[in-house]
């Protein structure tokens, strides 16, 4: 499998790579990003009835991916620590069409697990083999740092750094990050939001004074978050596993078309679910999920993606406060080519705005639909749930409802992408409108209310001692990691 890349070549760089340059070294000519030069085509019939594992290896051997296949079997080993080893992302009948994929099984509660674990392996390992150190840089708006942090944790050759907002995340998910033990790691909060913390990140992989200082102490440069391909790989899977469930309890008939309604802030689940039906999965529409950061509902809707004038709404869905949503670029790449996403993306940079044109649009609309919903419509969600079906979700979750309920005449799925853990003072408040009760407090208010279990990597957190304190202005970003790396020699 070949990788190109989105903003066409500056002729530095090969014209094409494999999956472990792209991965490795996922920095493309003009600012851009790697995608697939092609897919392959989706055996739906060879899959019915595989296990999740023996189901996503069969899909990754179709990629053609230059990797040995024990270290593929041993990233999808990496299922093993979650809850259900057989299905590290259950189906959950609501009703006669709604179904609710849960992909927060893994080891920090959210849906970065599922492509974390195993890229986290495969990428450590070929740092390993190659004889090579590696800096993973990772900005998150919230899930994104624990599960980078809880994958790379001690692995040799490999330092990681995460930037997350400072005041931007749950309390539980900055716990997960200040409180991680491991050597090599390093979390840094920054005075911005998630998007100032992505541009850091973007920047310094981009910047040839930052890759030349790694250089000289024998450093190369990656990145955890979905701008890198190996990410993206796995969010693919879940997707298909989704519609081969709905098969297996006859919900569904096979070919039945279904529409899958997914909450989006950096739009790498929602890129996963596109890939799987150019895959051929039958999917009919894609249903974009916001909250009040609606970008990508004008952009969808109207062909908008305007930034002027707006800045970011802290919600209580912090996880979807971007504005800028990075996997956007591979769509447009693939839907109009590198010349034309070039010409958007430098357009978006310059003058913080884009529009495409109405033919433009009208394939955008093929795949997808979009729209948002506020807090107050969260809250009204998350306590209606487990009043009229004993369900509890998180806030991301709740996004997801209205959209279904809009767009999705027949069968639907809609992923839930974190645990209510993560945002119990949210759910508390939703269910009894009891507000400023701390995590903990709400962690367990929640649980005898509803009669729920807390996981103990999430009630431990509250004991554990802060080990990441630093804060810091955006501008002392690129300082404040070349001091942690000196540290480490």
């Amino acid at each position: 499998m070949e990788f190109v890349e989105t903003r066409g070549n500056d002729s530095r760089r090969p014209a094409r790579v494999s999956f472990t340059q792209a991965i490795l070294d996922p920095a493309a000519s003009f600012g851009g990003l790697y995608a697939p030069a092609s897919l392959p085509s989706l055996d739906l019939n060879s899959l019915i009835g595989k296990g999740y594992k023996e189901m996503a290896a069969a899909i990754l051997n179709t990629f053609d991916l230059d990797l040995p296949q024990e270290l593929l079997q041993a990233a999808l080993d990496r299922y093993d620590r979650f809850d259900d080893p057989e299905d590290p992302a259950p189906l959950v009948s609501i009703d006669g069409n709604l179904a609710i994929c849960e992909l927060y099984h893994g080891p920090t509660r959210a849906f970065k697990d599922m492509a974390l674990q195993p890229f986290g392996h495969i990428l450590s390992h070929l740092a390993q083999e190659r004889r090579e150190r590696y800096l993973i840089l990772a900005a998150t708006s919230g899930d994104t740092g624990p599960a980078t942090l809880e994958s790379f944790k001690e692995r040799p050759n490999v330092d990681v750094v995460c930037l997350y907002p400072a005041g931007g995340t749950s309390d539980v998910q900055r716990l997960q990050m200040v409180t991680e033990e491991g050597e090599n790691l390093k979390v840094i909060g920054i005075h911005g939001d998630f998007d100032d913390a992505q541009r850091a990140l973007k920047n310094l992989l981009a910047s040839p004074s930052f890759q030349a200082k790694l250089k000289e102490q024998g450093i190369r440069l990656s990145a955890a978050n979905s701008v890198n391909f190996g990410r993206i790989l796995f969010q693919i899977l879940y997707h298909i596993h989704s519609y081969l469930q709905l098969l297996h309890r006859g919900l569904i008939g096979a070919g039945e078309s279904i529409d899958l309604v997914v909450p989006s802030g950096n739009f790498g689940n929602a890129l996963g679910a596109y890939y799987a039906k150019k895959m051929g999965l039958p999917i009919g529409k894609i249903v974009i999920a916001s909250n009040a950061n609606n970008i990508l509902t004008e952009l969808i809707q109207k062909g908008r993606y305007d930034l002027r004038g707006r800045s970011l709404i802290k919600t209580t869905s912090p996880a979807m406060d971007i504005l800028r949503s990075s996997n956007v670029e591979r769509v447009l790449f693939d839907k109009f080519g590198p010349q034309r996403t070039r010409e958007l993306m430098e357009q978006l940079e310059r003058e913080g705005f884009y529009e495409l044109s109405p033919q433009e649009l009208q394939e955008l609309r093929q795949d997808f639909e979009a729209d948002f919903v506020d807090d107050g419509q969260i809250k009204e969600t998350i306590k209606e749930f487990v009043e009229e079906h004993n369900y509890l979700m998180d806030p991301h979750t709740a996004t997801t409802i209205g959209p279904y309920r809009r767009f999705v005449k027949g069968v639907g799925i809609a992923y839930s992408t974190a645990e209510w853990t993560k945002f119990a003072p949210t759910v508390l408040e939703a269910l009894t409108g009891e507000r400023g009760v701390d995590d903990r407090r709400a962690l367990e208010r929640v649980a005898q209310l509803v009669k729920a279990s807390i996981p103990e990597p999430i009630a431990q957190l509250f004991s554990k001692p802060i080990r990441h304190e630093t804060v810091i202005p955006k501008e002392e970003i690129e300082e404040e990691i070349l001091r942690f790396l000196d540290s480490r020699r």
